[in-house]
């Protein structure tokens, strides 16, 4: 037994100094990175941390390292000593720690901590097992004395005087701190070109940027900053309006003169303005080499009478031609295709009178919303659902709650919309929102008490409701994005057949994945295209380069069997039109030399050359113009077919060749009478359309601030 006693006790005793052990090799590992840390070479949180041993309180044998923190005598395990550094140094636990940048040892701390030789374990006298906290005088926080309340400020003149006090201190602060003083006066010549700039600018954005700012103190610090001399708006504006003006228009009225003919186009017709608010009707000549001049602006009421907008288009060809009404080779406009248009075009048989394309997408949206069942039943449970979630308090307090969770933001439901294209689009952007909603538990509790939220529970919960409102979704869609290109790519008048096909195999798509019927579909289409279809979208489709199609002989001929009977027959009649009696027999027999024969290969394929465009990422003619100069140049034994070729390739299908804001629009409504203003606007108007700025300053302020917000969200 007493064997077994001893072998036991040497076991203890083994343990004991394998612990032992255990512990010194740590303390040692502590103690070397804590010199190399105060050389420079380690974490900055040894300058206060000091490993120690800890003696255990049975035996008194040091037995456990730990970290001593020098500040305020605290000990931690020494498991993690960055973690402690980090919870008790950086997060304030320490009272006596300020930033880590005072934990930067010094050079000299550093060399004095490696000249002195670490104490030996067996010199250290075992601590106490309960250790306080210990602060040395040095390190103690003094507590600042409280200073005594200063007396209120009493001044003779009483509170008025605080003002008079305030520019004192003001004009104290400005002799301590000058501005910056004015820079050097410009030169003549370059301060003269720098004016001029800021003139043209002006002049550039009537209506968006008012001249009479230019007499803000602030803007005139700002011209005095960079070396220019205070100006008045009268000055710098008005002094280079008439020059710029009759610039411009003497550069447009030559252009246009040298042109052989022109398209007018008129845009601002189609308005949601009423017959009380005013509207801009632009008009603007495209030119055969593919330009665009603007001719000036109408400011008038919504809802205008179709014969007061004919007898404004005859006035407006009459200037432009000078006499030559044939000069005109059509007019496009947003409106009036039935009456005043073909009105016009009877007066002249060589014009070209067309309906603009972009309008006939958006129409379509508006025909699938007042003729299609499945639009009406949509749109009426999303207007139900719509009324109930904006007019019931607690149901709109839920899903607003749900709607600022997934979209960051919350509003009611559009639902007000005679279409019903507003609710659905809502309905199906807060989709999950809605969702959400039902099944919350105090929607619940809503349910218990009112019927009409278990109907509209049961409604959001059926599956079939979603499907009939991604069908709709996806149709309005599918017009728009056709609708956005065509607004973009601006297309000719040879590209309308091709528009409208794609159209409808798009819906063809659509209708096999959502199953439905095609019937009451393809009615719709077929009653807008027959509204805004013209004979000259067959001839010029036929007639254009771009559309010649490659045959088993290895000719490249007009796409005569991509039409039907009744568009064969179109451009037959089209072409008698547009020649003259005596050249009309000529012309059909060219026409049936073009349809056998067609272009030379080499030439049709250098027309139909396409490459990449940066802007958009699609595939686009290389050359367009090429399409009118081979009529022009290689063709030239189609005498009369080549007349009407190149009148037709040229005409746009489109009406609008920029957005009116409207802050122009109002700023010209104020200065309706005031020559000087219609000139800036003439001037805005024709330089955003030399600069193809289509966009509308509030499009491109809400762009601005979309922007703003993703880089908002990308930070966060």
């Amino acid at each position: 037994m007493e064997a077994g006693a001893q072998e036991s006790v040497g076991g203890a005793g083994a343990g004991e100094d394998v612990t032992v052990r255990a512990a010194r090799k740590r303390f040692e590992r502590l103690l070397a990175v804590r010199c190399k840390a105060m050389k420079g070479k380690g974490a900055w949180y040894w300058a206060h941390l000091e490993p120690v041993m800890v003696a255990d309180a049975g035996s008194g044998n040091p037995a456990v390292a730990k970290l001593r923190c020098s500040l305020c005598a605290a000990l931690f395990s020494a498991s993690n000593p960055s973690r402690t550094a980090s919870e008790h140094l950086k997060r304030g636990a320490c009272p006596n720690f300020s930033s880590p940048s005072s934990a930067t040892p010094t050079p000299s701390l550093a060399a004095a901590s490696a000249a002195v030789d670490p104490v030996p374990i067996s010199s250290l006298p075992p601590p106490s097992p309960l250790l306080r906290p210990h602060y040395p005088p040095s390190r103690r926080r003094s507590i600042p004395a409280p200073t005594p309340p200063r007396p209120p400020l009493v001044l003779s003149g009483g509170k008025e005087d605080l003002v008079a006090l305030a520019r004192l201190e003001d004009s104290v602060k400005k002799l301590k701190s000058p501005l910056a003083s004015p820079a050097a006066a410009l030169p003549k010549p370059q301060a003269d070109a720098a004016l001029t700039l800021l003139a043209d600018w002006l002049l550039e954005y009537g209506g968006a940027v008012s001249p009479s700012a230019l007499d803000h103190p602030k803007f005139q610090s700002f011209l005095n900053q960079v070396g220019l001399s205070s100006i008045s708006p009268c000055q710098l504006v008005l002094s280079h309006l008439e020059a710029r003006y009759l610039e411009v228009l003497s550069d447009s009225e030559d252009r246009i003169r040298d042109a052989a003919f022109f398209q007018l186009a008129s845009d601002g017709w189609k308005s949601s303005a009423t017959s009380s608010e005013h509207t801009l009707v632009s008009f603007v000549a495209n030119l055969p080499n593919g330009s665009t001049l603007f001719h000036r602006s109408l400011l008038t009421t919504g809802g205008a009478p179709s014969d007061y907008a004919e007898e404004v288009l005859w006035d407006v060809v009459a200037r432009l031609c000078g006499g030559l009404v044939d000069r005109c080779a059509g007019i496009i406009a947003d409106r009036f295709n039935k009456k005043a248009l073909l009105n016009l075009e009877s007066r002249n048989q060589r014009m070209v009178n067309l309906s603009c394309q972009l309008q006939a997408f958006n129409s379509l949206i508006k025909d699938f919303a007042h003729q299609l069942p499945l639009f009406a039943k949509v749109s009426a449970n999303c207007l139900k659902l719509a009324n109930f979630v904006n007019n019931q308090s607690q149901v709109r307090s839920i899903f607003l709650k749900y709607q600022l969770e997934e979209h960051g933001h919350s509003r009611l439901l559009r639902s007000h919309c005679s279409t019903g294209l507003a609710v659905v689009e809502d309905v199906t952007e807060f989709a999950r929102p809605i969702q959400m909603a039902v099944l919350d538990e105090d929607y619940k509790v809503v349910c218990l008490e009112e019927p009409s939220a278990r109907e509209m529970a049961e409604l959001i919960q059926d599956g079939g409701f979603w499907t009939e409102l991604e069908a709709v979704h996806s149709l309005v869609s599918l017009v728009k994005a056709m609708a956005r290109d065509i607004e973009m790519e601006r297309p000719l008048i040879g590209q309308c057949l091709p528009l409208w096909d794609e159209l409808r195999s798009k819906l063809g798509d659509w209708r096999t994945k959502y199953g439905i019927d095609g019937g009451l579909v393809d009615n719709v289409i077929d009653q807008r295209f027959k509204k805004n279809y013209h004979p000259a979208w067959s001839a010029a489709f036929v007639l254009d380069p771009l559309f010649l199609i490659k045959d088993t002989s290895g000719k490249y001929l007009p796409p005569f069997k991509c039409l039907s009977p009744e568009q064969d027959k179109d451009v037959d009649k089209l072409i008698m039109r547009l020649v003259s009696p005596e050249e009309a027999h000529v012309a059909l027999m060219e026409l049936m030399k073009w349809r056998s024969e067609g272009l030379d290969p080499l030439y049709a394929q250098a027309v139909q050359v396409k490459q990449h465009d940066p802007s958009t990422g699609k595939m686009r003619n290389a050359n367009p113009q090429s399409r009118r100069l081979v009529w022009e140049t290689c063709l030239t034994e189609f005498k009369c077919l080549q007349k009407v070729a190149v009148r037709l390739i040229f005409l746009h299908a489109t009406s609008g060749e920029l957005k009116h804001n409207s802050t122009l629009i109002r700023w010209m409504c104020t200065h309706a009478q005031s020559r000087a203003a219609q000139k800036m606007a003439f001037l805005t108007v024709h330089s955003k359309i030399g600069r193809r700025d289509f966009l509308s300053d509030e499009e491109k302020d809400a762009e601005l601030f979309n922007m703003a917000e993703n880089d908002d969200a990308s930070a966060a």
